[in-house]
């Protein structure tokens, strides 16, 4: 029994840490525990989930994209850039019309992927530098085409999906939700989900076994800028404006729902349920703290702190599993 709940440690810590950050809150105030306050859970970690659909399948080919936030701030902004804006807003747009801009934005978001993916499979640039790079190219690409000003119209089908609401329930939750139940399907029913796992969990087997491990990588690294683009998007109508470094803090979130939610910085084990458990933790934790009104500083301390311990976890969790496997091994 100690052997299995070693095993299952990464899986079984955040859903402790989740229950027992409910209990604390409902506790601690009272309007936290009410319906309307989980609506406001599910708003709020809507457009990190969507980010971390695409961070999951990048961390479980043991990879990073240090790009997500600078990806979607670009994105937002390039639909924003091809919309009609305010004769009040400084910016020498291009009007365009409403599925134009779209598709032009979702183009700019493959393109920056499909660079990344040239940059590590082609030159052999490791993920961590060449997302940083990218980080940069994207933050220019923003600067260079708002320059300060702040746009505030998007097509009114990304107001409607970010901003709008079906009966009661927000688009952009229906979003993230569809989001997440795709990236799901794809990780366990099919081939390529099978291929992610074999190139993360043991990356030289995987090849020898004939997965073509360079296209899997640069496949993720696509598929990470596109749902990072498409967050920024629906972001941009959330938020009612695309400005510059609007999305800086959701490199962090996106990568703690991640690692939080259990799936292994090294590779291989995880997936999109641990993606949304560790997105509630987060979600629930923000949530929690604004309503009990501690001091914003010490927030972000706190943070910190559970994303260390996750890591930890994390670290912790793949040393057992080596273990393990070498005394199999020996046996």
């Amino acid at each position: 029994m100690n052997s299995w709940l070693r095993s299952q440690l990464r899986n079984i810590a955040p859903f402790a840490t989740l229950a027992v950050l409910v209990v604390l809150f409902s506790i601690l105030a009272p309007s936290f525990r009410t319906m309307d306050n989980l609506g406001n859970i599910l708003q709020q970690i809507s457009v990190t989930g969507i980010m971390a659909v695409g961070l999951t399948f990048v961390i479980l080919c043991a990879e990073i994209d240090l790009s997500v936030a600078a990806v979607a701030n670009a994105t937002g902004i390039v639909v924003a850039y091809f919309t009609m804006q305010d004769a009040s807003v400084n910016i020498a747009n291009i009007p365009l019309p409403g599925g134009i801009a779209i598709a032009l934005a979702l183009a700019a978001s493959l393109a920056l992927g499909l660079v990344t993916a040239f940059g590590m499979n082609v030159i052999g640039i490791p993920s961590f530098i060449m997302t940083l790079a990218m980080l940069q190219i994207g933050a220019g690409v923003s600067a260079m085409l708002v320059r300060g000003q702040i746009a505030y119209n998007v097509p009114s089908l990304v107001a409607t999906l970010g901003s709008g609401s079906l009966g009661p329930v927000p688009w952009i939750i229906i979003v993230a939700a569809v989001i997440l139940l795709a990236g799901h399907i794809v990780l366990t029913y099919t081939r390529f989900g099978r291929y992610i796992y074999m190139t993360g969990g043991n990356r030289e087997a995987a090849e020898y076994s004939g997965v073509n491990t360079k296209m899997i990588i640069a496949a993720v690294m696509v598929i990470s800028a596109v749902c990072s683009g498409i967050a920024g998007m629906l972001g941009v109508a959330h938020f009612g404006s695309a400005q510059q470094d609007e999305f800086d803090n959701y490199l962090l979130d996106s990568i703690s729902a991640v690692v939080v939610g259990g799936t292994s910085l090294f590779g291989g084990q995880g997936g999109i349920g641990n993606t949304i458990v560790g997105l509630f933790v987060l979600g629930v934790l923000n949530n929690g703290l604004d309503h009990v009104r501690i001091d914003s500083f010490l927030k972000i301390l706190i943070r910190g702190l559970i994303l260390l311990l996750a890591l930890i976890v994390n670290v912790y969790a793949q040393r057992m599993r080596t273990k393990a496997a070498t005394t199999a091994t020996g046996a």
